[in-house]
């Protein structure tokens, strides 16, 4: 597959999609210089101390995406303060600016709908060419605030599915950079995962090898 990368070059241009009820796909939400910024920012954050890790599960094995937190800090299957499962740091702060962006993605994308959440936490996943991720869900917060997912890099196949197994029913959603995904409501617990990367298919100009995938959500765990 030759995933293309300008909007522009599309014999069918994509638009904003409805997957399931309360999930929806916004292509190319982010402009290339916001692409730009927010990728310069990621690699600040993935410095040490608590920056870039490998994430271990509990039955010892490792992702294959590697991760770094702010504002607070997650390890399977639960949250902390600091870097329990790396170096014991404590975890960087959430930029105000990371929620704002998460609030202005659900009004765009839900149309308003819980757009005063409290964004609090950024997961940040980096996926090499090799890079999965096994369908889950992100149930450790208290918070049923809608999920905010943005893409920078290589594309991939989003899997997002249903909330009561790992397997079918399913769709496939090809998520390239600067791309929206938004899940909330009655699909805020669906399970979905990345099945696959495709390699080389970044914006030449963006300057990243693989693909960045920054993970808004509110935890609801008040002060802290």
């Amino acid at each position: 597959m030759n995933a293309t990368d300008a909007t522009d070059a599309e014999l069918f241009p994509r638009g904003r999609t409805e997957i399931a009820p309360g999930a929806v796909h916004v292509p190319g939400w982010l402009d290339a210089e916001h692409q730009r910024r927010l990728l310069a920012a990621c690699r600040a954050w993935a410095r040490p101390p608590a920056g870039l890790r490998t994430v271990r599960t509990p039955g010892g094995g490792t992702m294959t995406a590697r991760q770094v937190c702010l504002g607070w800090h997650w390890y399977p299957y639960g949250y902390a303060r600091t870097v329990v499962d790396g170096d014991g740091a404590p975890v960087k702060p959430f930029p105000e600016r990371l929620g704002e962006l998460g609030r202005r993605a659900v009004e765009d994308a839900l149309g308003g709908v819980e757009a005063t959440a409290a964004y609090d936490i950024a997961l940040i996943n980096f996926y090499d060419a090799d890079a999965r991720m096994g369908m889950h869900r992100d149930s450790d917060e208290k918070s049923d605030a809608p999920v905010v997912s943005l893409s920078l890099g290589d594309t991939c196949v989003f899997r997002f599915g249903n909330t009561g197994t790992r397997a079918r029913p399913y769709t496939d959603v090809e998520l390239r950079s600067g791309d929206l995904f938004v899940f909330g409501g009655a699909s805020r617990q669906a399970y979905h995962g990345v099945p696959r990367v495709y390699e080389g298919t970044a914006p030449p100009g963006l300057g990243l090898t693989g693909r960045l995938n920054i993970t808004l959500r509110a935890s609801g765990f008040g002060a802290g």
